[in-house]
């Protein structure tokens, strides 16, 4: 799609994106100009899934659809957006990983607004725009370059250590053979009553625990080599634990049982990291998605940095979880180099992010 000759972008000042995120489970638009954050909105569907203990695709779909326009007006708004075609350069979309139901939503709605404003549409990939969420935020993020970093990309749908060795030029070192990091932590919570998402509550209830208290396995350590993640049988050893002893009786025997599982995570998460940091040689390392806002995991991957000389890197709370602004600073990115049109935006539900599609287009 050609570029309208009318409203060229800028040249001082970055590329200003809209992006619209809709992969799962929060509806989300934002406005970003370069790395800098214009607007940030996000509708939530937390309440909508608690009682299923998880998401249900299609009630997520119908969810987007209702929340999609409302989320839009409201990035504008804060943004002090009154015209897209006149003010904005770009629109970038969630194209996948993801529940294809709910990215169609995003994805169409895209290409409406691409239609009817004649500017180009980006489709980007999710785990992509995680990788960005360590760059946005306040001025010091912004400042660092994208530079070859090793990324732990942690999630309630992917775990993966990541060599980014430059914008679409990504290698993945290892992945989950089974239960992402963050779908553990969703489904030892839901065994001990704590509701959805898990993942914060035993977060917070094992800063009250033992983390010695209970020996859970950590799986696939003792292979040097071996890069990739395994929780279900973490996750079968918690329940093995609760069929034995039953239920916690206590909030304390509970905080231990939460700090010993998320313990028992973290380490493996981090003694992974490390391994496949010291074989590529990175000095730095980013720890990305959801699960990076676990205080457990950015205590100790900060520490093995210390101890290890490699800097880290987290994104604000704030950008942790699913949000459209890490989505836009990738479209800006790859709008700021592209030598072409882009190509048309599909929908593709399970891509890779070492993908060939998702390689720059020359």
């Amino acid at each position: 799609m050609k570029r309208p000759t009318e409203n060229p972008a800028p040249s001082r000042r970055a590329p200003r994106v809209l992006a619209i995120e809709s992969s799962c489970d929060e509806t989300a638009c934002a406005i970003v100009e370069g790395l800098e954050v214009r607007s940030s909105v996000i509708a939530t569907q937390i309440e909508v899934h608690a009682d299923f203990g998880g998401i249900v695709p299609e009630l997520a779909s119908r969810h987007h659809l209702s929340a999609v326009i409302p989320v839009i007006e409201s990035a504008l708004k804060d943004a002090g957006i009154s015209s897209i075609a006149a003010e904005i350069d770009a629109i970038a979309v969630t194209r996948g990983p993801g529940l294809v139901g709910a990215l169609l939503v995003g994805v169409q709605v895209g290409r409406g607004l691409a239609a009817a404003t004649g500017l180009p549409l980006l489709g980007i990939h999710h785990m992509e725009g995680h990788l960005f969420s360590a760059f946005i935020g306040d001025s010091e993020r912004q400042s660092r370059p994208f530079a070859p970093h090793l990324a732990l990309l942690v999630s309630g749908g992917h775990s993966e250590l990541v060599d980014v060795r430059g914008l679409g030029d990504y290698r993945i070192l290892g992945a989950t053979r089974d239960d992402a990091v963050g779908e553990a932590f969703d489904k030892v919570a839901k065994m001990v009553g704590l509701g959805y998402p898990g993942g914060p509550v035993i977060d917070r209830l094992a800063t009250e625990g033992d983390a010695t208290a209970i020996t859970f396995p950590r799986a696939m350590l003792r292979d040097r080599k071996n890069l990739e993640f395994s929780f279900s049988g973490l996750k079968t050893a918690v329940m093995v634990h609760l069929e034995e002893h039953g239920q916690p009786n206590s909030r304390a025997e509970l905080a231990d049982l939460c700090a010993s599982f998320q313990a028992a995570v973290v380490d493996v998460l981090v003694t992974k990291t490390r391994r496949a940091r010291a074989r590529i040689g990175r000095d730095r390392v980013h720890v990305v998605g959801g699960v990076s806002a676990n205080r457990g995991l950015r205590a100790a991957i900060e520490a093995a940095g210390l101890e290890d000389s490699f800097s880290v890197a987290v994104p604000p709370l704030r950008y942790c979880g699913d949000n459209a602004a890490m989505i836009a600073a990738a479209g800006a990115a790859r709008f700021a180099v592209l030598k072409s049109a882009p190509p048309e935006v599909s929908v593709l539900a399970s891509i890779a992010l070492d993908d060939p599609a998702m390689e720059l287009p020359l």
